[in-house]
């Protein structure tokens, strides 16, 4: 490491690494940089801070934590020796841990300290390790905070507070000398309880019944209770200090006995290794990939045929925000799925940037505009844009319908969805996929065994009420998803998704095209008012038809129902009766069916015929037969109908609401304007204002670029060495002695070639109080209108508003910060 002495703190052990130690500690925990530290002892005492050491030892694996922990129970500092014997056990042919297990921990050992090192977690040589004491605190036993590894406290901690009489009655039942103050009461007994051969023999006189009392102590909780008049074999335990109180009424097993119990292992089963995902059955490659492409294609038509739905406005956004239960359920029927896949398609389409909020008084959603940019993409490129939406989406909708912390319920479209580490676990739950040969479906408890093992103490949540290990719900969520969305085919990651993880978007959509079955421009019309489309259909025969019939079921074949329904909403949209048979026999590989005819021309001939318009609303026929049957209809009773004229009925209602009400009386009344023109309704009218698609939820902060890490290495050396030199607050001068004047052009343009070279620049600067000064700068970074840079002048990093610097100029060869 460079050093002569050990290092005697963290900061002297920070300070004795290279450039590259310090840029990989910064990477590893990207919190230490906000602010960029003034100096080595700033960075020191950051690192130490209780949030950013919990932030670090939850991204540590199952072994290195385990190492950790060893380490909170080991004296400070510990020998290597020591540590490997916590782990492996003190040697007794029953504890210690033999053949592949132990020789696992000894080969796992090395690489766990250097992780602990490298987040500064550990400091010290091997022979002297020391634990950042906040993860001391944070990981040690205490009766607040039990231990991980199941230990209580020390002989030392225990007895803090004992009389002197006390301990020595302890002394003199465990068979030691008299001590004449209670320090070395307290170290007697803990050299008993640490000294193998005399302790075996302690505790071989010992009654049956006490070891029981022991066994069910030793590998934790170490704290028990006990009545006023205690058991002979607790007696037997708490005269001999084997129980020491920390109540009246609870006592605890000292660490030191414990650890002689254990065979000197601080835990039971170490795990050095990552549990191996185990396989649930391989599957022919080619066979996977088909069916996923079949699964990503139903994705994109299922989006689709969502959006479609709410086309002409979705349901009302909750005053709470989000879906109600309602629509939700009405959802789910139109895309014929269960409540929570269709919660899926709805927070997809939402990540996507395909459905927001309209902000309008009466809020609803709706299709935004990319979605008219996504339907004219090939079918490929919008299975990728959904994909990479999902994987990158921090909203969960697996929560739907759960609670939140406050115990109010989690809606769709709603808040509290957000877990920022879904998308790690969905790009760890598919990297894990892609290690197993193609065509391989895992077995998902080894998965899940995998994943805890990976990040052991970012299973439970602390948000939102969630209690269970939120982690592994996640990675089951995510393969029930992957399932659904086409990334995987049978349980098997394809080979299109594959490409998305490693190659990149435009290799998927290049994998997942020729899979992709291609778009007819036929269906088959049957007597019985049906069409059977025998495949995905182009886009404008799936739009047009989708105006003239419903679906009525889907699968291999969709098939459309004709009713008089769907041909006037068809009529509606401005299409004639010629227009629609014209369609027909122009799409159809069979006759049209006579039946199919004869409806379109009925219900053409009365479409039309009675026409509303706005009074309040008002009903307009030239038969006059006609309204007096809707006035004698008692079912027309609600619609609040009075005559005006022999030809004309007025209403109480509002124009949209007679005309559906006169819809479901059996008429097909068209809306008329008020020149008296009809109005043309066409599908797709209703889109909110541009939206940008929803940004995750950072789980940190963002990782470092390397440029960046660079110059705040830099300014941390300059901060050490600025403690110790005199430092020089100004810069170089400049020619003739005036500010460098340039254009705003010739600015960027120059700090923006400083920043790609690496170069240092010479500006001049005017501050928000009207100060100017000459700076010697390294632009790391130059983005919206402010470059962020290393100051030589400062010795730090800082960020400039471009607008505020007068010009720029090349540094002379001569010149230095």
């Amino acid at each position: 490491m460079g050093m002569t002495t050990p290092p005697r703190t963290l900061a002297e052990a920070l300070r004795a690494r290279d450039d590259e130690s310090l840029a990989g500690l910064l990477r590893a925990r990207p919190d230490l940089l906000s602010p960029v530290p003034n100096d080595i002892t700033q960075l020191a005492t950051r690192a130490g801070t209780r949030a950013s050491v919990v932030r670090a030892l939850e991204h540590l694996d199952r072994f290195a934590l385990q190492t950790a922990e060893a380490l909170a129970v080991a004296p400070d500092p510990a020998p290597y020796d020591t540590l490997l014997g916590l782990l492996t056990g003190d040697g007794r042919d029953d504890g210690e841990l033999r053949g592949d297990a132990g020789a696992a921990i000894v080969d796992a050992l090395p690489g766990a300290l250097d992780t602990l090192r490298e987040q500064a977690l550990v400091w010290g040589e091997d022979e002297r390790l020391h634990l950042v004491r906040t993860a001391r605190e944070l990981l040690a036993p205490s009766p607040q905070h039990p231990s991980p590894t199941g230990l209580g406290p020390t002989v030392s901690e225990a007895t803090a507070g004992m009389s002197p009489g006390r301990l020595q009655e302890i002394l003199a039942a465990a068979g030691l000398p008299a001590t004449y103050d209670p320090v070395s009461a307290v170290t007697s007994l803990s050299a008993l309880f640490t000294d193998r051969a005399r302790m075996g023999e302690l505790l071989d006189t010992a009654p049956v019944e006490a070891l029981s009392v022991l066994d069910r102590l030793v590998w934790g909780p170490p704290y028990g209770e006990v009545t006023p008049n205690p058991t002979p074999p607790v007696k037997w335990l708490r005269d001999r200090g084997l129980l020491l109180p920390v109540s009246t009424r609870t006592v605890v097993l000292p660490r030191e006995a414990a650890l002689h119990l254990r065979a000197g292992r601080a835990h039971r089963v170490p795990e050095p290794l990552p549990p191996v995902v185990a396989t649930a059955a391989e599957r022919d490659p080619q066979a996977v990939d088909s069916a996923a492409a079949g699964q990503a294609f139903l994705s994109v038509t299922t989006v689709e045929e969502l959006l479609k739905s709410w086309n002409g406005g979705g349901p009302a956004i909750l005053r709470a925000g989000g879906l109600s239960v309602r629509e939700l359920k009405k959802t789910a029927t139109v895309l014929d799925v269960s409540e929570p896949v269709a919660a899926f398609w709805i927070e997809l389409a939402y990540a996507a940037g395909l459905l927001a909020s309209d902000g309008e008084t009466d809020e609803r959603y709706a299709p935004t505009p990319a979605y008219d940019d996504w339907t004219e993409l090939p079918a490929e490129d919008r299975w990728v844009r959904l994909a990479t939406a999902w994987l990158a989406a921090t909203r969960t909708p697996g929560l739907v319908g759960g609670q939140d912390a406050k115990g109010r319920a989690l809606s769709t479209l709603g808040p509290g969805l957000d877990r920022s580490a879904a998308p790690e676990v969905r790009h760890r739950v598919l990297a894990l996929l892609d290690a197993l040969p193609p065509g391989t479906a895992p077995e998902p408890e080894t998965l899940l065994a995998r994943l805890r093992w990976e990040r052991p103490l970012r299973g439970a949540s602390t948000s939102a009420g969630d209690t269970t290990d939120l982690r592994s719900r996640i990675a089951l969520w995510t393969l029930n998803e992957s399932e659904l969305l086409g990334i995987t085919g049978r349980g098997a990651l394809a080979s299109q998704t594959r490409a998305l993880l490693t190659a990149g978007p435009a290799e998927a959509a290049a994998g997942l095209a020729p899979l992709l079955p291609e778009p007819l421009d036929h269906v088959l019309l049957q007597a019985d008012l049906t069409a059977v489309a025998p495949g995905p259909l182009e886009r404008p025969l799936a739009d047009m038809l989708a105006a003239l019939a419903d679906i009525e079921s889907k699968g291999g074949a969709t098939v459309y129902r004709f009713t008089p329904g769907s041909v006037r909403r068809a009529l509606d949209a401005g299409q004639s009766a010629a227009d629609l048979h014209a369609f027909l026999a122009a799409h159809s590989r069979t006759p049209v069916p006579q039946p199919l005819s004869y409806l379109i021309d009925d219900v053409a001939r009365r479409h039309g015929h009675l026409r509303i318009g706005a009074a309040s609303s008002y009903v307009r026929c030239d038969d006059e037969s006609v309204l007096n049957e809707i006035l004698a209809d008692k079912r027309s009773a609600t619609l609040r109908l009075r005559r005006l004229a022999p030809t004309a009925l007025a209403a109480q209602i509002d124009p949209v609401s007679l005309l559906d009400g006169l819809r479901e009386l059996g008429y097909a009344p068209a809306a008329e304007s008020a020149d008296g023109d009809v109005l043309i309704t066409r599908a797709g009218a209703r889109r909110t204002p541009p939206r940008s698609a929803p940004a995750p939820v950072p789980e940190g902060p963002p990782l470092p670029e390397p440029a960046l890490l660079g110059a705040a290495v830099r300014a941390i050396r300059a901060g050490d060495t600025a403690a110790t030199v005199v430092h020089k607050d100004t810069g170089p001068a400049a020619p003739g002695g005036t500010l460098p004047r340039t254009t705003s052009a010739e600015t960027l343009v120059t700090v923006q070639a400083a920043a790609m070279t690496g170069s240092a620049i010479w500006i001049g600067y005017v501050n928000a109080e009207g100060a100017a000064s000459q700076r010697v700068i390294a632009p790391v970074r130059v983005e919206g209108g402010y470059v962020t840079a290393y100051d030589h002048t400062a010795d730090e990093v800082r960020t400039y508003p471009l607008h505020r610097i007068t010009g720029v100029a090349e540094l002379a060869d001569d010149q230095t910060a």
